[in-house]
This record gives C-alpha cells, sequence and structure tokens, in this order.
C-alpha cells in the first residue's frame, strides 16, 4: 500500500526478489498539472508495468473494497507512505499490517518527517518498520536503521537516501515475519518529541528575521520540493514571489535589516539575516523556470533598493 516514488522503491525490491506480491493498493487518479489531466500515482505505474493485481478504494471502509482485499488472501500488508487505515483494514491479515517510516519513531511521527528533520538542522535521522495499530505511528517497533544528514544535503537527498535504506529494512522486515522471528517493543517514551505535521504553503514562507543556520537549515529542508519561498519587494513596491532552492551561509556582523539584499558582483546576491547573509544560489520566480542566481541576473535587473519581505 502506497503512492509516491518513496513506496516504489520497496515494491520494487520485493517484486525483483520474488516475493509474491499479490495485490497493490493505491490512491484513486486524480488531475494535475496545468492541463489537469488524469496522473497516476508512481505505484500504480509500476504495478501496471509488472501486470499486479491494483486496487484504487475512494474510501477504505468500502464494503466493496474490504471484499476485495479480502479475497487477495494476503498474509501480510506493508504500508509506505500512504493514508492512515481503519482497523478493518490492517488487521486483517494473519501477520498484520507494518508500516516504513522515514524517521527514527518516536521522533516525527506525522506526514512530513523528512522535511523537519532537516529545517531542525538533525544531523541523523533514519527509517522505523513498526506494525500498525489504532493511533498514526504508535506501533510497536520492528527495525530501524540511522542514516545521516550531512549540511549540505537538502531534504530531496535525505529522501532518496532514506528511499533505499528503507526498501533493505522492508525487505530484512519481511524476512523475519515469514520465518517467524520477529519481535516488536513499544516506542520508547520521551518527554521530547519533535513533531512532522503536514506542510503547507503558509509553512514554506522565509523569515529573514532569524539567524544564518535557521534560515539555512530551513530553505533546505524545503528543496526541490514544496521549496521555501519569499516575497521580494522592488523599488517600485511591487512584489514578485520567489521560490528559493539552494543557498549558502555567511557568519558576519553587519548594520543591515534583516531582508536587505547585497549584490557582491553581476554574479551574485545574498540576503542579510540577525547575524550574517545567505547567499542565493538557485531560484524560481513566479511564472518563471527555476534557475541559477547568475541566470537571473543575467536577465534581470536587480538594485539594492530591493529587499525581501
Amino acid at each position: 500500500m502506497g503512492t509516491p516514488d518513496f513506496a516504489v522503491e520497496s515494491l520494487r525490491v520485493l517484486v525483483e526478489n520474488d516475493y509474491n506480491v499479490v495485490g497493490v493498493i493505491t490512491m484513486p487518479d486524480k488531475p494535475a498539472g496545468r492541463g489537469y489531466k488524469i496522473q497516476f500515482s508512481p505505484v500504480k505505474q509500476y504495478a501496471l508495468e509488472k501486470g499486479l493485481t491494483l486496487l484504487q478504494p475512494e474510501k477504505l471502509k468500502d464494503p466493496v473494497f474490504l471484499d476485495e482485499l479480502k479475497s487477495l488472501n494476503a498474509d501480510l500488508q506493508i504500508v509506505v507512505a500512504f493514508r492512515m487505515l481503519p482497523e478493518a483494514v490492517w488487521n486483517m491479515p494473519r501477520f498484520g499490517t507494518f508500516n516504513l517510516h522515514a524517521s527514527l519513531l518516536p521522533q516525527y511521527r506525522g506526514a512530513a518527517p523528512i522535511n523537519w528533520a532537516v529545517i531542525n538542522g538533525d544531523t541523523e535521522t533514519g527509517v522505523t518498520t513498526f506494525f500498525l495499530t489504532h493511533e498514526i505511528d504508535t506501533g510497536n517497533i520492528i527495525l530501524q536503521e540511522k542514516v545521516a544528514i550531512e549540511e549540505t544535503e537538502n531534504a530531496g537527498d535525505i529522501h532518496d537516501k532514506l528511499m533505499i535504506t528503507g526498501s533493505k529494512l522492508v525487505q530484512k522486515t519481511v524476512d523475519m515475519i515469514i520465518d517467524e522471528n520477529v519481535s516488536s517493543m513499544p516506542q520508547p517514551a520521551t518527554m521530547t518529541l519533535k513533531a512532522a505535521p503536514k506542510i503547507f504553503k503558509e509553512t514554506c514562507k522565509i523569515d529573514w528575521n532569524q539567524n544564518t543556520a535557521t534560515v539555512y537549515n530551513f530553505i533546505r529542508g524545503l528543496a526541490p520540493y514544496p521549496a521555501a519561498w519569499s516575497l521580494l519587494k522592488t523599488e517600485n513596491g511591487d512584489e514578485l514571489n520567489v521560490k528559493i532552492f539552494e543557498t549558502e551561509k555567511e557568519l558576519t556582523t553587519h548594520t543591515l535589516t534583516c531582508g536587505s539584499i547585497v549584490i557582491e558582483s553581476p554574479k551574485q546576491v545574498k540576503v542579510a539575516v540577525i547575524d550574517g547573509f545567505i547567499r542565493l544560489k538557485s531560484i524560481q520566480v513566479a511564472g518563471k523556470k527555476r534557475m541559477s542566481v547568475e541566470d537571473f541576473l543575467r536577465g534581470n535587473k536587480l538594485t539594492e533598493a530591493y529587499k525581501f519581505e
């Protein structure tokens, strides 16, 4: 059970290693893009390529879907980046249902664990397999694997690392369950839990009135998707919506207002924050393609009267 690319890798590992995948469950098709063309989920695309039985329920409590799911007679269900399941679904197989989560539980329960780990400046994250229960992301842990977060890596880099590590953990977990050699333990109780709530457009707005590390981590924690953004106010008072994907940080003292820009050269721009500057490397202005700052400056006249707000 899964929808995005992150789930495809685990499915691929199971298929290519000859596990008996009796069915694949994914989200219903939905229109996307400017033309609102129907788009298949990455999991559906892979399942169709491999000729796997596919179910796409609108509602997971629908009796018709539950009958179809039961008819697959699965021994085990595996969830990777899917929806919250009702008990009638996760309690159906004889070996239960386990989930692959992109964090070291109990930390970062929620919809966006990768983004928040990078935003918070963590140097380590990981993946966890755990048995599903009533409360989301709280079930007994089966296995965990740690993964380092380098200071120059963004959320996309960590996504790809965890996708590969996670697929191997899924296979290892399945083998333990098949061999009836699986043990699990309750998630440790801790007073300092970090949350991973769903990210909305408002969440992604940059606050330049913070220190270099906080702004730098915020931008890379949202790159390449959904991307941090800010309004660039021109000297005429017009506003440009600018997504920022890649930056460098510079610690130094200055007297500029936060959000002020400094044009270092025809190729470089940096933005003032509390204790230094954020040098912009890759951006996207609304209605345009993503480009390097050098390319942007080549086609746009920017002055230091402009300011990010």
